[in-house]
């Protein structure tokens, strides 16, 4: 059974920095798209980071030069290194993987996507 387990979400103020984690367990896949995900009171879920198999990184264009999304095999745990935080980055963040379907931050429909974690709260104060 797969299960993906966020951490890291917290309160900070603006320009401040937060580093998520999320720990996969169960996923035996060799090929995947995996990736970071916000959903903001009154908006629709966004992507903000994807990476794949590949090494391949892409990044919603809010958050380019300041995110950088990350994976260390040896942890099974995928990174969101979030600096220069803006009040506007302020949701509740998912991570999710899927080993048959491919996207990108700028091409994805969520709902096609497998694997989901419940989620971690950051909140960005002014």
């Amino acid at each position: 059974q797969v299960q993906l387990v966020e951490s890291g979400g917290d309160s900070v103020q603006a320009g401040g920095s937060l580093r998520l984690s999320c720990t996969l367990s169960g996923y035996t896949y060799g090929s995947y798209s995996m990736g970071w995900f916000r959903l903001a009171p009154g908006k629709e879920r966004e992507a903000v980071a994807t990476i794949d198999n590949n090494g391949s990184t892409t990044y919603a264009d809010s958050v380019k030069g300041r995110f950088t999304i990350s994976l260390d095999n040896n942890k099974n745990t995928l990174y969101l290194q979030m600096n220069s935080l803006k009040p506007e980055d302020t949701g509740m963040y998912y991570c999710a993987a899927d080993p048959w379907y491919r996207y990108t931050a700028t091409n994805c429909f969520p709902n096609l996507i497998n694997y989901w974690g419940r989620g971690t709260q950051v909140t960005v104060s002014a």
